[in-house]
């Protein structure tokens, strides 16, 4: 079984190469597509339905997680803004969309959300996370993350 087929299985078997960080909550990873450079994902620790699925004290954990991946592509990318999202739609579990938003986006796509964006930019190969590209930033997202879980968590 690839590890994109239970990525959270997966992270915890330390088997799925996109994790950044294991946080209170759940797994930060780097997204899989990267043509807004920074796209990350927060996976729960346990497949669930949805944020209201979750205890009061796990969905604050949640969101403050989603803020803190948020922070650090905001330290580390230097984007306009910072968008979240939880839909679970196509992937009908709990999972978090956090994406950098940028100056250079063109004009018709920055007051709406990444998901219309062309599917050829969240197919295309030049865009998808690739080491040769991506792991200097993966590095640097993950020595934030660390940094802003220390101040967050203590």
């Amino acid at each position: 079984m690839s590890w994109k087929n239970d990525r959270i299985g997966a992270a915890h078997r330390g088997e799925n190469p996109m994790v950044l960080a294991r946080m209170k909550s759940g797994f930060a990873v780097i997204g899989d597509t990267q043509f807004l450079e920074g796209y990350c994902v927060l996976l729960p620790y346990e497949e669930v339905n949805t944020l209201n699925d979750l205890p009061f004290q796990q969905r604050s954990d949640y969101l403050l997680d989603m803020s803190l991946i948020g922070d650090a592509i905001q330290a580390v990318c230097q984007p306009r803004r910072i968008n979240y999202s939880i839909y679970g739609n196509t992937d009908a579990f709990l999972h978090a969309h956090i994406f950098p938003r940028y100056d250079w986006e063109p004009e018709e796509r920055k007051p709406y959300p990444v998901w219309q964006y062309s599917p050829d930019m969240w197919r295309n190969s030049q865009y998808q996370y690739r080491d040769e590209t991506h792991l200097e930033l993966k590095g640097k997202l993950i020595k934030q993350l660390q940094k802003v879980m220390t101040g967050a968590y203590e």
